[in-house]
């Protein structure tokens, strides 16, 4: 089968975004905006499975 650049970069971004990442978490806590910064990482997950989801009906699409 075939790989796809993409389909593959975006399934590495939201491993990495899934992985707790402390140096950025506690940079965060110190001033005070965890919450704001685990709602926008929520949202970016949200987002990139979005368009893995569409990349992957497009690559079925041409098949």
């Amino acid at each position: 089968m075939d790989t796809n650049p993409k389909i593959d970069a975006l399934q590495l971004m939201l491993t990495d975004l899934r992985t707790r990442h402390e140096p950025i978490r506690h940079k965060a806590a110190f001033r005070g905006c965890q919450p704001e910064f685990q709602l926008l990482v929520t949202r970016l997950i949200e987002q990139l499975e979005n368009e893995l989801s569409m990349e992957k009906t497009s690559i079925r699409a041409k098949i």
